[in-house]
């Protein structure tokens, strides 16, 4: 990829956002008056529902040592970006921790990727920087793509985000927009204007999809086969609309600024949401375990129409 391309790719994505966020604001604000009244009356948990607890950190975070290798470079999609500091203490010790500059780029960038699928789990806020996600281990889809994006360019892996307007199948859709009444409102009313998003790393020059932000139980329970490096989320679980696939270096800002407007709007959406998927884990512990193990359900959840599928779905942007 010449630094033209780049560019280029990167405006094209730009403008595309732009477009988007302009007509979600105008979508959100019309929202907003006609559902005032039913935002006061959901906007905080009642004293009857459960509230959220975050789940225990899934890993040890090693330990900084001075003296780490990492990239300096400076270059576009090796560099430090909003939110994807990837020279923090805490990204640089658990990407030598994975293998950084002693395995080839692809075993990493598996390891990186398997890390962030599988050993941090989703939970909806506002957005925070990665190395807070990693002393958390739990994070929106936009910081556990963070996670893998930062670790990847730690070890001199070009990476970037992709980013689409999107549609969710039912399963999906049922654990996380339909737990909040406020957001199932949203969701149908405000059309291009809600993002979803996927990892890209650059290896033998080819971008490389890597979407981590379901775990393996979260899959199983969505009835879905679990995700490998290298296989796109688009046409198995989500779709993109026509025209809205964004690559982007970094997150843009209005994307934190939106999470937090959230939060302030309907806090209790986000922790309704958060719920849902804690339940959903451990649904999908549960098929997992009646499935024989992870790959015995995998085998099973691998059809033909998936091979067809994931096949078209694979990632050479």
């Amino acid at each position: 990829m010449t630094l033209t391309e780049a560019k280029r790719e990167e405006a094209r994505g730009r403008a595309i956002y732009r477009s988007l966020v302009w007509k979600g604001v105008v979508s959100i604000g019309e929202l907003l008056v006609t559902s005032g009244r039913e935002v006061m009356r959901l906007r905080l948990p009642k004293t009857s529902e459960g509230r959220y607890v975050r789940p225990e950190r899934r890993y040890e975070l090693p330990d900084y040592r001075p003296g780490m290798r990492y990239s300096h470079s400076s270059e576009r999609y090796l560099r430090p970006t909003r939110y994807c500091n990837c020279r923090a203490p805490e990204v640089v010790a658990l990407a030598n921790e994975l293998g950084a500059f002693r395995k080839p780029d692809l075993e990493f960038a598996e390891a990186a990727f398997a890390f962030a699928k599988e050993m941090t789990t989703l939970e909806i806020r506002p957005l925070l920087p990665v190395e807070e996600t990693l002393r958390l281990g739990t994070g929106t889809c936009f910081e556990l793509i963070t996670v893998f994006i930062a670790l990847c360019r730690a070890a001199g892996i070009r990476a970037r985000y992709k980013i689409f307007s999107t549609n969710m199948i039912q399963s999906w859709r049922e654990a996380t927009i339909d737990a909040d009444p406020l957001l199932k409102k949203w969701y149908d009313s405000l059309d291009n204007f809600l993002f979803e998003g996927e990892g890209e790393a650059y290896i033998d020059g080819r971008w490389v999809v890597a979407h981590v932000g379901p775990t393996a139980e979260r899959q199983a329970a969505a009835g879905i086969p679990i995700t490998r490096f290298g296989e796109d989320s688009l046409g198995v679980w989500f779709t993109a609309k026509p025209g809205t696939i964004m690559h982007l270096e970094a997150i843009p800002a209005s994307l934190g600024l939106g999470s937090r407007l959230l939060h302030r709007i309907s806090p209790a959406s986000m922790e309704r949401v958060n719920i849902s998927v804690l339940q959903q884990i451990a649904r999908g512990r549960k098929v997992l375990e009646e499935a024989g193990g992870l790959e015995a359900y995998d085998r099973e959840a691998r059809g033909e129409a998936f091979h067809r599928t994931s096949a078209k779905a694979l990632s050479v942007d």
